[in-house]
């Protein structure tokens, strides 16, 4: 298996010689290099964020994106999510991003026990290839949906219906060949193609050997199944009724590996494994589905609402304003807003790492949407530096508009909330936290659920 270059977030690119061991810096080739700025310079085209910066004469620094990317090189980036300062903490921060990107995509699983969660340890696009391998597997022995195929030809014998119109036109001496027209049962239809055309990208791709050798005797088993020539179609003609329940739990692997549900594909003539996720965005789908499974009946999380807009200008909104979430109960309100950032809960002087920009933008929701009387949430992850809410802050003197600075547990995966009653905000009483027994039961159920390969 070919080495795979490991970093984080922001990290340092060079194709200078560098110390080994860090998340932080790595040396890539120069047709790499060349390769990461033209992608980049593809990303902001297409109007995304830049996935690289330069720094210097022959230096990248990466942006907030995580995941893979192969260079038509051969060079292969391994890009994880920077959840702490510490470094050497590859194989912590490689499970956080699978389990985020599992949680937030709805991705199905396999049960496994808890001796097997640790033992396939690869980079992030063998991960997603062994599990769309294992799901394909499963389906093969469940056995594969066949379809009845029309087929019109000519043959010297009868099969099927006449077609009697082709018949009749059937030139002087040709009159002992029959045009026929009959059905066959054949494995050829889409949601077969797909996962036919997933599967061979997976056996050019992988260089894991358990994965290489499964994906080729997958393989032999489809030989008769052509490869989808239209992505985009046969996904559109996938069926999802009664009969083909038994396929719905591979489909979003066979989405993934074929860049349908990617929220970043990567274009150009290029066309190897890469799987690039923006890490706000990947964060904030992840608070979301957490925290939709621990509300109570009859409250609402509604995600990306914009019926509010700043201002008015000759009778016409302008600057529509987007919360990440807003969070409906008992006829009342919270925003919440997710950032990706890493804050320091005792560094006072610099605000702790907080934005202003962030505070115009939550004290423009809580006037629009909460009307200037309410609470509202900033939540960031939870690290060894910011392990405890702030205390809140007030818009005004009156204190009708509170904003609440909240980490959030990607371990235990809930919010963490004031050790106080007194101190906590309205919303706590909708996520009550464990009791000190069952804290290790959570943290268990939250990683057994994690990555059950």
């Amino acid at each position: 298996m070919k080495d795979v270059i490991t970093v984080r977030e922001y990290a340092r690119l060079t194709t200078q010689p560098v110390p080994d061991g860090s998340l932080d810096l790595a040396q890539v080739s120069p047709s790499a290099f060349d390769y990461l700025c033209e992608l980049s310079a593809s990303f902001s085209r297409s109007g995304a964020s830049l996935l690289v910066q330069q720094d210097g004469s022959r230096a990248l620094k990466l942006d907030s994106y995580v995941g893979f990317v192969e260079t038509p090189c051969g060079t292969r980036l391994e890009i994880l999510p920077k959840h702490t300062e510490r470094d050497g903490c590859r194989d912590e921060s490689r499970e956080l991003l699978q389990r985020m990107i599992q949680t937030a995509l709805d991705l199905p699983s396999r049960e496994a026990g808890a001796a097997d969660l640790k033992l396939f340890d690869a980079p992030l696009s063998e991960w997603v290839m062994r599990q769309f391998l294992d799901a394909l597997d499963y389906l093969i022995k469940r056995g594969l949906r066949f379809d009845y195929q029309r087929v019109e030809e000519e043959q010297r014998f009868l099969r099927g219906q006449l077609n009697v119109v082709a018949q009749m036109r059937q030139p002087p001496g040709r009159q002992h060949h029959f045009q026929i027209r009959h059905d066959i049962f054949l494995p050829d239809r889409p949601e077969n193609r797909l996962l036919k055309r997933a599967l061979e990208k997976v056996c050019t791709n992988t260089q894991e050997p358990g994965n290489w050798r499964l994906a080729h005797e997958l393989r032999s088993l489809l030989q008769e199944i052509p490869a989808s020539r239209d992505i985009r179609q046969d996904f559109k003609q996938w069926r999802s009724d009664r009969l083909m329940a038994h396929y719905q739990p591979i489909r979003p692997w066979c989405e993934l590996i074929l860049g349908e549900q990617s929220p970043l594909s990567v274009a150009g003539d290029w066309r190897g494994i890469s799987l690039l996720f923006p890490m706000e965005r990947l964060f904030e789908q992840y608070v979301e589905v957490l925290l939709r499974r621990q509300l109570p009946a009859g409250a609402s999380l509604l995600p990306q609402r914009s019926s509010e807009y700043l201002c008015w200008h000759q009778g016409q909104r302008m600057f529509q304003l987007r919360p990440d979430l807003l969070l409906n109960y008992n006829k009342q309100c919270w925003v919440l807003d997710t950032k990706w950032k890493l804050l320091d809960g005792a560094d006072r002087q610099s605000k702790y790492g907080l934005s202003q920009a962030d505070f115009y933008q939550l004290f423009a929701y809580g006037h629009r949407y909460l009307p200037g009387e309410g609470e509202m949430v900033l939540i960031y992850p939870r690290t060894e530096r910011f392990s405890q809410p702030l205390e809140h802050y007030r818009f005004d003197n009156g204190g009708n508009l509170t904003l609440w600075v909240l980490p959030f547990d990607l371990q235990k995966q809930r919010l963490v909330l004031p050790e106080h009653a007194a101190l906590q905000p309205s919303i706590a009483s909708l996520f009550p936290q464990p009791t000190v027994g069952s804290t290790a039961g959570i943290a268990g159920a939250a990683s057994g659920e994690a990555i059950a390969l």
